[in-house]
């Protein structure tokens, strides 16, 4: 029981403070339990984080339940969840409920969103370090970096990180079976566990769909469209946006207004994006709704995850997933600078203030080793007093 308590209060502290969306919480996610309390090491979080980037759905959220199941199980995994987005529900579903001017002033955010371009900054150097540490991983890295940043369509990190896995497994894998398999067992999951949650995933997106075409309950066809948009979405928060909108507003279950004001309250609270939900759940049918929106939206990443984890270090030690998984690994380190420089640096460094502020930050976190909460407060201050 303490060491899920201890999950949670943990979960919790990084669902109160991360703020910037699924890069930045990638960023406080390597720095609390990488760096900080070594809950797994920077191979095991790399692995994990290129296993989350091809699952669709919140892979900042995915990230932190695999993180979970390191330290405590599928309880944990649970556990790490509920502390991480419990802030941001809670707050979404109370702005619903509440929500009476859109025009409030958030400019203090600012300050907040320097603190993201920090911990960003500082996870890229300690993950490039590990990850791009030959001419081969760095042209990689800056191979998705360019692909990123240069063609706009919804699946081009996936195709990317694809070919660089591909370059990996052709040119990177170790010499030996026995070379790639020295690593320690992570995930303690059953295999009946994966095949029972693929299963599930599969049979619900399939009949959901079915059953809300079958009648005009409006329970079923709510949880039809979160469970369909959060399974069939690669690239985060932002991408599950215009599903939603046109899942709900041309219905008029929720109002244009409503939904642009919940998006900006979705933007302005620490945790997942994917939250977005909890919102507009509650705008439709209150309290319950927002329950239910929140289960069905994340449902898809649990039965995802929880699908392939079982299998996950035997699928590592092969010597051929070995070599595919250093180079996306390589291809990670290359999304991560894509979201540093867009939306994250082009979104919130436009003055030379700005600029002071973020690399002050950055100093305190790097080199004063200052903890991200306390820079966190810092940023807040800032915010209040220059904006």
């Amino acid at each position: 029981m303490a060491k899920y308590l201890h999950i949670f209060m943990v979960s919790l502290k990084l669902g109160l403070m991360s703020f910037g969306g699924p890069t930045a919480h990638l960023g406080y996610f390597y720095d609390e339990y990488v760096k900080k309390r070594k809950w797994l090491d920077e191979k095991a979080y790399s692995d994990l984080v290129a296993l989350c980037q091809f699952l669709p759905g919140p892979a900042s959220s995915q990230v932190g339940i695999g993180i979970g199941t390191v330290r405590g199980g599928m309880m944990g995994g649970i556990i790490s969840f509920i502390g991480f987005t419990f802030p941001s529900i809670l707050i979404l579903m109370l702005f619903s409920l509440l929500f009476t001017n859109s025009e409030a002033d958030f400019s203090w955010l600012q300050g907040l969103k320097l603190v993201a371009v920090a911990i960003v900054a500082q996870a890229i150097l300690g993950m490039g370090k590990k990850l791009t540490n030959s001419k081969s991983t760095i042209t990689l890295a800056i191979f998705v970096l360019f692909m990123s940043l240069l063609i706009d369509h919804i699946f081009i990190q996936v195709i990317s990180l694809v070919i660089t896995g591909i370059y990996g497994l052709l040119f990177l894998k170790p010499n030996s079976i026995q070379a790639a398999s020295r690593r320690e067992k992570l995930f303690h999951l059953p295999k009946r566990l994966g095949v029972i949650s693929i299963t599930l995933f599969i049979t619900l997106l399939i009949m959901l769909p079915i059953a809300s075409s079958l009648t005009n309950n409006i329970w079923i066809k709510m949880f039809d469209s979160f469970y369909r948009s959060g399974s069939l979405v690669f690239g985060g928060g932002h991408v599950v946006l215009p599903l939603l909108e046109k899942e709900f507003v041309p219905q008029a279950l929720i109002s244009p207004d409503h939904f642009i004001a919940g998006y900006a309250a979705a933007q302005a609270v620490p945790g997942p994006l994917f939250t977005f939900a909890s919102y507009i759940g509650t705008s439709i049918t209150g309290i319950s709704g927002g329950l239910l929106a929140t289960v069905a939206i994340f449902l898809p990443a649990f039965l995802l995850l929880f699908g392939i984890l079982p299998f996950w270090d035997t699928i590592k030690s092969n010597v051929y997933a070995d070599g595919f998984l250093k180079g996306i690994s390589a291809g990670v380190v290359g999304i991560l600078i894509a979201a540093f420089y867009n939306p994250i640096w082009t979104s919130t460094i436009n003055t030379e203030l700005d600029f002071v502020l973020a690399t002050a930050l950055f100093i305190l976190l790097m080199f004063f080793k200052c903890p991200s909460w306390a820079i966190v407060l810092i940023g807040l201050l800032l915010g209040i007093v220059f904006y």
